[in-house]
């Protein structure tokens, strides 16, 4: 069951309903799930169908994709579902919010994942004037950060999450968990309508850290918190010392994030790294 102790949502990342089943067991608890283009390839269904040379209409993926997060919903109807729009470079705000609202009608607890770009930023200034409820994805600056409080305003505390990706920073010899760390300090001078999302979570380390730095949610894969439960789902004590391995930090900056989302650099090479890998996942399902 929960720990008394934990403030932190903890949610599973993955697009398979039966592993979704088996972190219920094994936590006792889940309060919500990430899935992806990618995770939703993962699928053992869909890789099923692949070894079988057969691949989807792009009607039938998003069928798929739908009857999948319908599943999950029903396992965690309290909890939060996160589903991402189809999007690249070149998608237009447009796009993205016409499939947002198609994929925010699937589940009553739909978070609908959109990239922090310049496309995307525009799309989540409409999504929230039609009430729909945001997980902005691919977050790499505390500037990008920024842009998605400001993009927001006016939603409700709990509708909005921003998710830092911790993992792929430090793939670049960069402490991701500082951007965590960051992001919830530069938040604290706002009005607390975006929650922080710990995600791209490598190992048990980064679980327990983006938990002692008082991450609003943790997305993990399964395997991670199969590793937290082998702990005795430890909560970190104050004095918890993270161990950087050597990586190089990322300094804090001061923004004002009062300012229009326009007024931020919000590019980020690894965010369109991100799209490219995403879209290749979800294009090779297609026919």
């Amino acid at each position: 069951m929960r720990p008394e102790n934990l403030k932190t949502k903890i949610f599973l990342d993955g697009g398979d309903p039966i592993e979704t089943k088996e972190a219920i067991k094994l936590l006792g608890f889940l309060d919500g799930q990430t899935t992806n283009p990618t995770l939703i390839s993962k699928n053992p269904s869909a890789q099923e169908r692949i070894r079988k040379g057969i691949k989807f209409s792009k009607k039938e993926v998003i069928e798929f994709y739908q009857d999948v997060v319908k599943q999950i919903s029903e396992l965690i109807p309290k909890g939060s579902v996160s589903i991402e729009v189809y999007s690249d470079t070149s998608t237009t705000a447009e796009a993205m919010v016409s499939e947002a609202k198609e994929m925010f009608s699937w589940i009553p607890n739909a978070h609908i994942k959109i990239p922090i770009t310049k496309e995307g930023l525009k799309a989540a200034e409409r999504a929230v004037s039609d009430s729909i409820r945001l997980n902005m994805t691919l977050c790499f600056s505390e500037e990008q950060a920024a842009a998605v409080y400001s993009a927001t305003k006016g939603a409700l505390k709990g509708d909005i999450f921003i998710s830092p990706f911790v993992g792929r920073l430090d793939d670049r010899g960069i402490n991701g968990m500082d951007l965590i760390s960051n992001i919830l300090k530069m938040y604290q001078q706002g009005d607390g309508h975006v929650e922080v999302l710990s995600a791209s979570i490598r190992n048990i380390d980064h679980f327990l850290c983006s938990i002692w730095v008082g991450a609003d949610i943790i997305t993990a894969p399964f395997k991670i918190l199969k590793e937290w439960a082998e702990i005795g789902f430890k909560i970190p004590e104050p004095s918890y010392l993270y161990g950087t391995k050597g990586l190089g930090t990322i300094p804090f900056e001061r923004i004002d994030i009062d300012q229009k989302w326009q007024q931020y650099n919000i590019y980020h090479e690894l965010t369109n790294k991100g799209l490219e890998f995403f879209a290749k996942d979800w294009n090779a399902l297609i026919e």
